[in-house]
């Protein structure tokens, strides 16, 4: 199959973003990105992204927006899928991607809170979910064993947010989880995860955390 040309539209700190870079880097897949701020988009943004968020895929010019959607696209367009062969077991693999989804959205909330009460049910929330994952993981080299899947890709900028977290302070959130917290060392050892950020994500890593003014960011950033 010919593939098409391809433009990610992206905001440099996002992790749906970095879930399509991985996918397009693991499949080595040719493309162009173009980073924008999404405090302040351009005008013909709004025309690409109904729901005004990033990734965008521009597909020979036509847009594809939503993460997983663009994905499992990039997936479906090239050689040897990243999901099992096994209807079930395929199914289950997205079932724990929404799993995934919760745990990133759990994150943003610990990370962005500024109430107390909200930043420990955060933290207890993330707490139960990675000890959920250390019953279900294989202890194989990834979450479907040898070989790299989509599941890993979604996961993988989760761990690089509490990769961050932990090298500030370990609030016990892997504790019950040893093992999965192995598994993220090893995604954010990758390749293909390394460059799905800019050289510059650390510094707007800090920059953000700085403009949410928030319990976390205020101890990491000593104010």
């Amino acid at each position: 199959m010919t593939i098409p040309k391809l433009k990610l539209i992206s905001f440099p700190i996002c992790p749906y973003v970095q879930r399509a870079m991985i996918i397009l880097n693991e499949k080595n897949v040719p493309f162009d990105i173009e980073y924008i701020d999404l405090s302040s988009p351009p005008s013909w943004f709004h025309e690409i992204s109904p729901l005004e968020k990033v990734p965008v895929l521009l597909v020979d010019d036509e847009p594809l927006f939503e993460s997983m959607v663009i994905c499992e696209y990039i997936d479906e367009i090239t050689p040897a899928s990243m999901y099992p062969s096994d209807p079930f077991a395929r199914a289950q693999n997205r079932a724990w991607i929404e799993f995934g989804n919760n745990i990133l959205s759990t994150t943003f909330d610990f990370m962005r809170t500024n109430d107390l009460k909200t930043f420990n049910h955060s933290k207890n929330i993330l707490t139960d979910r990675f000890e959920v994952l250390e019953e279900e993981f294989s202890n194989g080299e990834y979450f479907n064993g040898d070989d790299f899947s989509m599941v890993d890709a979604v996961y993988a900028p989760i761990f690089r947010y509490h990769k961050r977290i932990l090298e500030f302070k370990d609030y016990g959130i892997f504790e019950d989880a040893p093992n999965v917290k192995a598994w993220g060392d090893r995604l954010l050892q990758r390749s293909s995860v390394i460059k799905s950020v800019p050289e510059n994500y650390e510094q707007r890593f800090l920059i953000f955390l700085e403009n949410q003014n928030s319990i976390f960011g205020n101890e990491m950033l000593g104010k």
